[in-house]
């Protein structure tokens, strides 16, 4: 059976998947003031992080229309799976599924699964892997779509941030109820918790909250010798390849990826932001 993958813009694919034709991703809409872009091949890190420095408001995020959505779907594909950023996070997950909606409405019956990834990043990278096992396993649609949901159900997300700023103005802290300020040098490890951002800790400065965070990320990950350790990062490979090395210090994953943050990740991870899932 044919396959094909979408993704919201939020997954960073690995570079060998970028020119896969069983996999699309989606643009979301970046806004820095008047400064708008589309979340796609074109975007530029740095000077999108310069623009973000220097604008005294929040950068803001747009979600995919569900046409847009519908758009990608429309293969010859057997079996179409999409992937999007936390629904408690962004719109895109609501409209990923009216895609399909009217997918199905306009075209007639197709196989199609929307996995809300309960994370973002690095965490939906992990989901769009395992699917491309499973589709290469030769198992039929069904059994996929259950064991995708089950391995969302094991993942593990968290991230340190030098700013959390992003994230606060835009309200997706609003399941945190006792953060500590990420002032004098105190840094929150955060994680997610059925999609919602949460506190798992708290140290002083961000080598130790790095370190904080990779101990959390081994001890917590059950069977690794089975899982992937996927790191992203924005505009911080020396802090990816410090937290690589403490979290494999403690743990036996079977491959580690790191890449570097696209558009949404990079608006709301900021400058020097890391982000591990398990």
């Amino acid at each position: 059976m044919s396959f094909k993958i979408v993704v919201d813009s939020c997954c960073e694919l690995p570079e060998a998947l970028l020119q896969d034709k069983r996999f699309e991703r989606v643009p979301l809409g970046l806004e820095v003031g008047d400064y708008s872009i589309l979340d796609d091949e074109n975007f530029h890190q740095a000077e999108f992080l310069k623009k973000v420095a220097g604008y005294p408001k929040c950068p803001r995020s747009s979600c995919p229309s569900p046409e847009r959505f519908l758009e990608s779907y429309h293969e010859d594909a057997d079996h179409v799976y999409a992937i999007t950023l936390s629904s408690h996070l962004s719109g895109s997950y609501n409209s990923a599924m009216l895609g399909k909606k009217l997918y199905l409405e306009k075209y007639g019956e197709k196989k199609i699964h929307v996995v809300d990834s309960e994370s973002a990043s690095g965490g939906e990278t992990q989901i769009a892997l395992k699917l491309m096992e499973l589709e290469e396993a030769g198992l039929p649609f069904e059994d996929i779509v259950k064991k995708i949901e089950e391995f969302r159900d094991s993942m593990h997300t968290y991230f340190v941030l030098d700013n959390l700023e992003t994230l606060r103005k835009n309200g997706r802290l609003s399941g945190v109820k006792a953060l500590v300020a990420s002032t004098l040098s105190i840094k929150p490890v955060m994680g997610s918790d059925k999609g919602e951002i949460i506190q798992r800790s708290q140290t002083i400065g961000i080598k130790k909250a790095l370190g904080r965070m990779a101990e959390l990320a081994a001890s917590e990950a059950k069977r690794p010798e089975e899982r992937r350790l996927i790191i992203t990062h924005c505009n911080a490979p020396g802090r990816a390849e410090q937290v690589k090395k403490m979290v494999l210090e403690r743990a036996a994953f079977r491959e580690c990826l790191i890449m570097d943050t696209r558009g949404v990740s990079s608006m709301y991870a900021n400058d020097g932001g890391v982000i591990v899932t398990t």
